[in-house]
């Protein structure tokens, strides 16, 4: 089955990974891209061999060749132009965060779900080889019982691609309503966060985070901080931020009977490296640096999800815990206290 693509906003994002992975995945065709600026929308579709560029969401979703929208936008734009796409018949893979509040993430869960159309989440690291091994190990008893599990993502002052001010077509980062009340977080630490939940196959019921933001004079953090307890019983610990001097990124889950690090196997622009030492399995796996190859990947298990009538690896449920947490980090880090999760509604799906 082929499904013709349509990238929602032209950014960073959709130029160096979303329109290359789009036509790097199997079965898949980037129809159009859309963008207000017409000039900056041809560019884009001229370099990445789109047929189309539209300058409103509109045109892009009335046009029948489109199966499916990319949506790459501001945060702020992600519920409203997925249910847009929704009402309209179109599949939604959306960046990262799913929403900007719970309430909305709810809302964007339910039409979707009310239209048929499957919702996915640009949640890269579920395709990482390296992490679905991981989550085997743990899955199958190779490292006993969990106890520890810790993760830092961060980039750093020496290599940062986007070092502070973000100005024009980014300053929407530096603006709380715009971004969903965290920056450190939802740039990056999502991803660190959300692995986490993924590897053991359980998710956060608490948290307690200390950052250098969530206050009046510095409403948004740069590097923050948290320690977890997952259902089950497991503590875990997160670092993510952008005052590290170079990029660096690592995971580390400690078991009963052994334990796994992932050595900047977070980040596709580094060489990674998977280290088993159990009393079963020893060993270590090596993986390239790819920046588009997890997209990719993102990207061929949406379309199977699709034609199988399925939830895809990163659905909409798993971005709405995503606010949750963001919104609890958010919470415990202007309150000085540790915040318990409630339980998603039951009347969410996705």
């Amino acid at each position: 089955m082929s499904i013709g693509w349509a990238i929602i906003s032209s950014g960073d994002f959709a130029d160096s990974r979303g329109a290359p992975a789009i036509n790097q995945a199997e079965g898949a065709e980037l129809v159009a891209v859309h963008s207000r600026d017409r000039g900056r929308g041809e560019a884009f579709a001229e370099k990445h061999g789109a047929k189309t560029a539209y300058t409103t969401v509109e045109d892009v979703l009335s046009d029948s060749r489109i199966d499916a929208v990319y949506i790459t936008s501001p945060n702020h734009l992600h519920a409203p132009y997925t249910m847009m796409a929704a009402n309209a018949g179109k599949h939604v893979l959306v960046e990262k965060p799913l929403s900007i509040n719970l309430a909305e993430g709810v809302e964007m869960l339910r039409v979707c779900r009310d239209q048929g159309v499957t919702l996915g989440v640009g949640l890269h690291l579920r395709h990482h080889p390296g992490h679905i091994e991981t989550r085997r190990l743990v899955a199958n008893g190779t490292l006993g019982a969990i106890a520890l599990a810790q993760a830092q993502i961060g980039q750093g002052e020496r290599g940062n691609v986007h070092p502070e001010p973000r100005a024009g077509l980014r300053d929407w980062w530096t603006h709380p309503e715009l971004v969903g009340g965290a920056f450190a977080m939802l740039t990056i630490g999502v991803h660190a966060i959300d692995d986490l939940q993924f590897l053991l196959g359980r998710q956060v019921v608490e948290i307690a985070a200390i950052t250098d933001g969530q206050t009046s004079e510095r409403p948004l953090e740069n590097l923050a901080t948290m320690c977890l307890r997952f259902d089950g019983g497991a503590i875990g610990m997160m670092c993510c931020g952008m005052r590290l001097p170079d990029f660096q990124n690592d995971v580390a889950i400690y078991g009963s009977h052994g334990k796994v690090i992932l050595a900047n196997a977070s980040w596709p622009r580094l060489q990674g490296e998977l280290r088993v030492s159990s009393e079963t399995v020893n060993t270590t796996v090596a993986y390239e640096p790819d920046l588009v190859f997890l997209v990719t990947r993102n990207i061929e298990d949406f379309q199977r999800a699709i034609a199988e009538d399925r939830h895809p690896a990163a659905s909409g449920t798993d971005g709405l815990k995503l606010v949750q947490l963001t919104e609890g980090m958010v919470e415990s880090a202007k309150t000085g206290r540790t915040v318990k999760l409630e339980l998603l509604p039951s009347s969410v799906s996705g």
